[in-house]
């Protein structure tokens, strides 16, 4: 389902500490992963670079008990990398806040929606 483009976005980070978040980008980043079996081309997909996407990832297995993603380095048959069972649970975790969230917030997103101001044309 396609929302119109002047539909409200709804962004939701956990913020655990000071340099431990998990949100859109993150989610975005390890279903990227889940799909091409490559942090490189997860990364490229999003749009950011093979060291930003590295990062991400060293700091998302650093902030829990099991890491979310496994790599292994290229060679003769190149590398990859995968969600582990960990990542899925912590993905569909965060996918399934983001839901509730959304659903307990929809007449308070609707409320404050009917208080904006017209914009002519979008712009």
């Amino acid at each position: 389902m396609t929302e119109p483009t002047n539909a409200p976005r709804f962004r939701l980070r956990l913020v655990f500490a000071s340099n431990e978040m998990l949100g859109p980008g993150k989610a975005e980043l390890l279903e990227r992963i889940a799909e091409t079996g490559s942090i490189a081309a997860a990364g490229r997909g999003m749009g950011m670079s093979y060291k930003r996407a590295w990062q991400l990832v060293e700091t998302m297995n650093a902030m829990f008990r099991a890491p979310l993603v496994e790599s292994t380095r290229g060679g003769a048959r190149g590398g990859g990398a995968v969600v582990t069972e960990t990542g899925q649970a912590v993905l569909a975790e965060f996918r399934g806040l983001e839901e509730a969230s959304r659903t307990a917030g929809a007449d308070h997103i609707a409320r404050l929606t009917g208080m904006l101001r017209d914009i002519p044309d979008g712009k």
